[in-house]
């Protein structure tokens, strides 16, 4: 194989709740530029793929292709909003070979190098895994739409804590093998492996309430700095 960890991080110029969102200002730079930079921080990863239909943005955001940052153009067949991410991952996946790939968003502008590093190390130290994907843990009361409980009993109301533990894949780290990928078209394998992130990092930007979340905990951040 050419490189041992590959990270994809695909980029759209289109986004329909908060327009423009990949390359709008957070924090003093583009919103891409928080993941890409952790990304390329952490010594385990060789380089760091976009797949995009937005290259000349990128361009004049700044960036530039490196040794470690590949820029890719999105095929025409692969744009819009209703493309499946699994279609974008096989055509990166066929382009650049690697053992293993990490794959994020640019919707993740909190998640840490330190967190990303602990999910590879939970990854490579356990042969048994195929692939590994990130969760919000919850232990909370839940309910279906006509109100009856789904994880508790009203009639004997235990602590929350003590609650079984539900998680909720939040999209910021999966990881995976090319065999896993190959045998199921999908990031998840037949073995995989659930890691909680730090809530404070598990933001994913999909609404415009996200982005003002988002924004208060970096400026938050900025000034203790």
């Amino acid at each position: 194989m050419d490189h041992k960890i590959i990270a994809l991080l695909p980029m759209k110029l289109h986004s329909e709740r908060v327009p423009g969102k990949n390359f709008k200002p957070l924090g003093g730079k583009p919103l891409f530029r928080w993941i890409l930079d952790t990304l390329l921080s952490i010594n385990e990863i060789d380089a760091v793929v976009i797949n995009t239909d937005a290259k000349q943005t990128l361009f004049d955001s700044g960036l530039v292709p490196s040794e470690r940052i590949i820029i890719r153009d999105r095929k025409p067949n692969l744009c819009g909003d209703h493309v499946s991410m699994n279609d974008i991952l096989i055509d990166d996946i066929h382009a650049v070979p690697a053992e293993h790939y990490l794959m994020t968003h640019t919707t993740n502008p909190l998640i840490s190098s330190t967190t990303i590093k602990r999910a590879i190390g939970a990854y490579l130290n356990n042969e048994d895994l195929d692939s590994l994907f990130s969760v919000n843990k919850h232990q909370t009361r839940f309910y279906k739409q006509d109100v009856s409980p789904i994880n508790h009993d009203p009639k004997n109301l235990i602590r929350t804590q003590d609650l079984e533990p539900w998680y909720e894949e939040n999209s910021c780290i999966y990881l995976f093998n090319q065999n896993s990928f190959n045998q199921t078209k999908a990031r998840i394998g037949f073995k995989p492996h659930v890691f909680v992130t730090p809530k404070l990092e598990s933001i994913d930007i999909d609404e415009k309430e996200d982005w003002l979340l988002a924004e208060a905990l970096i400026e938050k951040q900025q000034r203790a700095k």
